[in-house]
């Protein structure tokens, strides 16, 4: 028998899926946009960059692999799960990836995840780009709490996080497997009323 939700949901049902997944607009000429079948090879070759694959133990095998995967991006999106968009930079060049996943509609609660190229690093573009989705997330959209988490030894994420606006709550001891064994997390959060 299916439960009864005794408040009411913080996102109706239906209220994302209605519409296409937006493009956002970040600081310095940043564009957030879903990903497109041109992007195949750039998000390949990302995840041949050692750094992307030292934090992101799941990796895309093939051309053929990330096709699957924006699909399935695009039934997230569809079927109110997740968001998915490809950062990108003056003339359209990808730079990086931001996602949403995990959405939960009754709490207004998702998790937020990025990674960024080699030559957009430690240029403020992550920063900036989750600021805009955290923005369009905590305000437009109508979620209430955006989480993220890293591993406690990946520092360059921990001041991403901080500095757009996600407060560190706590550390997850050995709360996931990574290439050289178990890392401890750090979360981190924002609230709409932040």
């Amino acid at each position: 028998m299916p439960s009864i939700l005794t408040t009411p949901p913080a996102l109706p049902a239906g209220t994302l899926a209605a519409g296409p997944q937006p493009v956002l607009a970040a600081a310095g000429g940043l564009l957030l946009r879903p990903w497109e079948a041109s992007d195949v090879p750039v998000f390949l070759a990302a995840y041949r960059d050692p750094e992307i694959q030292r934090w992101h133990t799941r990796q895309p095998a093939s051309a053929d692999h990330v096709r699957s995967w924006f699909a399935q991006y695009r039934r997230d999106w569809a079927q109110e799960q997740g968001g998915h968009w490809a950062v990108t930079g003056d003339g359209g060049a990808v730079l990086g990836r931001l996602a949403m996943r995990g959405w939960d509609l009754n709490d207004g609660v998702a998790t937020c995840a990025y990674w960024m190229l080699p030559a957009a690093r430690g240029a403020g573009v992550a920063t900036r780009a989750l600021a805009a989705l955290s923005a369009w997330a905590l305000g437009d959209a109508g979620f209430h709490r955006l989480e993220l988490d890293h591993s406690t030894r990946n520092q360059a994420s921990c001041r991403v996080a901080t500095k757009a606006g996600f407060a560190l709550e706590g550390t997850k001891r050995s709360a996931a497997v990574h290439s050289d064994g178990r890392h401890d997390m750090h979360l981190h959060a924002r609230l709409r009323d932040d």
